[in-house]
């Protein structure tokens, strides 16, 4: 925000993501998806409106904040009240008691998997359509470690796994991504010690030609044919062994790696961008209606730069 005297104002790279966003995010659609559970006015203090709280929500995911770090950014940017919608002269921001309450209220009714449907009929609609190849992969979301704690335990419900000789700790975030639009179009999340290939027939959508993956699918060929009858499979495969490079599957890996590659980039999204590289909460379910619903920001992220009508 400038005003009158500041002749040398500049627009952040934040205030041109939120203007970007704000043009894309199909607002409507998603406050209908959270007004029916969320709490009406009565004889206490109205609630918050429900498109403001759902664009502070955003403003976390897309900033990697906690409730009271989401409080102190709206406190603090002027960029970010503007956003949200919030004049200091006339009312205060909400607290982040008001923010883990309408957290909560997402994750008792499990709309962060909703959310993501929503968006993606929404950027069917406007011509960015699931196509007839899937690129599945996975990766892992660390979670604390420690166990100095108020409990003295590690979060029972995520798991430790060994990756390229290191132990991770935390869950697992599988998806299954369009090869054409890069679009998130199955999610789920398990503990980080679940198998890849087991996790397989719930990424596809069944209408898929191809199906694209890494050495961790390897074997899943009668899978993918129950699930999808017409797909081919082109998993990578295994190309060295006992020291000897098989040249043949070497090339054909990198042939198949120039379509399942593009997985990368949602995870870039998804871990660089909105800094999802830690699980926030304890517990699976509040870390996976926060994965949903960040998947689904990260297909409006990467359909940003095409010009949809508007929402």
């Amino acid at each position: 925000m400038a005003n009158g005297f500041e002749r040398y104002g500049k627009k952040t790279r934040r205030a041109q993501f939120l203007e970007e966003m704000e043009q894309v995010v199909p607002w409507k659609k998603l406050c209908a998806l959270i007004e029916p559970f969320y709490p009406k006015a009565g004889n206490g203090r109205p609630p918050v409106g429900v498109e403001r709280m759902l664009r502070i929500y955003f403003l976390q995911q897309w900033f990697n904040l906690a409730d009271p770090a989401v409080e102190d950014a709206l406190n603090d940017s002027p960029v970010m009240r503007e956003f949200v919608g919030i004049d200091l002269g006339q009312e205060p921001v909400p607290d982040e008691t008001t923010v883990c309450k309408f957290r909560h209220l997402l994750e008792e009714h499990e709309l962060g998997g909703e959310m993501l449907e929503t968006v993606n009929l929404h950027l069917q609609r406007k011509g960015i359509r699931i196509t007839r190849g899937t690129i599945v992969d996975a990766t892992i979301i660390n979670a604390p470690s420690s166990t100095k704690n108020q409990s003295g335990e590690r979060d029972p419900e995520m798991r430790q796994t060994k990756k390229g000789g290191q132990w991770y700790f935390g869950m697992k975030a599988h998806v299954g991504v369009d090869s054409k639009t890069k679009m998130i179009h199955s999610v789920v999340a398990t503990g980080a010690n679940q198998a890849d290939a087991k996790i397989l027939p719930h990424l596809l959508h069944g209408e898929e030609r191809e199906v694209w993956g890494d050495q961790g699918y390897v074997g899943q060929s009668q899978v993918i044919r129950e699930v999808a009858p017409q797909a081919r499979e082109s998993i990578n495969r295994r190309c060295l062994y006992h020291g000897k490079l098989n040249v043949e599957e070497f090339l054909r890996n990198r042939e198949k790696s120039r379509i399942r590659s593009k997985v990368e980039h949602v995870f870039q999204v998804m871990k660089v961008k909105f800094g999802f590289v830690k699980v926030r909460y304890r517990g699976l379910k509040k870390n996976a209606n926060r994965l949903f619903a960040t998947c689904a920001l990260v297909n409006l992220y990467l359909a940003r730069r095409v010009r949809l009508p508007s929402a």
